[in-house]
């Protein structure tokens, strides 16, 4: 796998149009390649940011979560949140790199995706090609930031080895490879998380990705969340009181 980050100028809130922001700095891109783009920089450009000061921050992160466990209850005073079927501190909502605003989760990151693959895919007389909207968060019990993926286009999130036999001839029972994730965590690493100014990358030499000519269906997006009382660490996440934020 080889992925080239792509630097840009500084993207601020006079920005208003991703499309140009892609057109200026993606030269070239070739047939089954996948273009990563921070979600922060689709945010900018769709206005999901709240002046600093305009808002409490605390009800803010309130009305963008479906729930949350208030922020006294972990000694670093950051407030956990379910947001959009995923674990994430404060409703994604960042200060870093926002010049004086907090930048909000991108309104419909899915719809994003879809429209820049359609967008480059065209552009550039690709068939195979795919794209990812990314962005970063912490895990339980390990110190650290890696990147996850908001919203994918143009290849399968899983490849599914459930019935596959290991190297010794034993069927696998529930191991399905996270495609998406690794590659955001991939692609984060190398667009880094402070003054680097990469919010691009793509992404090449992919030969474990399957590719498929079209966007995610609403089937194969919901197949790739899991419910609070199927998950594996349910017994953890259900020995606390959740409170229920404004968001659906």
């Amino acid at each position: 796998m080889k992925i080239t980050p792509l630097k840009t100028r500084k993207i601020t809130r006079d920005d208003d149009n991703l499309f140009e922001l892609l057109d200026k700095y993606i030269k070239r891109l070739n047939e089954k390649s996948i273009v990563a783009v921070t979600s922060k920089i689709v945010s900018i450009c769709e206005r999901s940011v709240i002046k600093i000061g305009q808002e409490d921050k605390i009800n803010l992160i309130k009305q963008e979560a479906e729930y949350f466990i208030p922020a006294e209850k972990n000694k670093y005073k950051i407030t956990l949140t379910i947001k959009r079927g995923m674990l994430v501190p404060t409703a994604g909502i960042d200060e870093s790199n926002g010049n004086g605003y907090y930048i909000l989760w991108p309104k419909n990151p899915q719809n994003t995706a879809n429209r820049i693959r359609e967008y480059l895919k065209k552009k550039f007389k690709l068939k195979k090609f795919g794209v990812i909207i990314t962005d970063s968060k912490t895990a339980p019990l390990r110190w650290g930031t890696s990147g996850f993926t908001l919203a994918h286009s143009g290849f399968r999130a899983l490849n599914d080895y459930i019935g596959k036999p290991d190297i010794f001839g034993r069927p696998l029972r529930v191991t399905k490879a996270n495609i998406l994730d690794g590659l955001a965590a991939s692609a984060v690493i190398c667009m880094g998380e402070g003054k680097e100014q990469t919010p691009l990358a793509i992404i090449e030499d992919l030969a474990f990705v399957r590719f498929q000519e079209r966007n995610p269906t609403e089937k194969e997006i919901k197949e790739l969340k899991i419910s609070l009382t199927d998950d594996l660490y349910a017994p953890l996440l259900n020995s606390v009181k959740w409170t229920k934020g404004k968001q659906d």
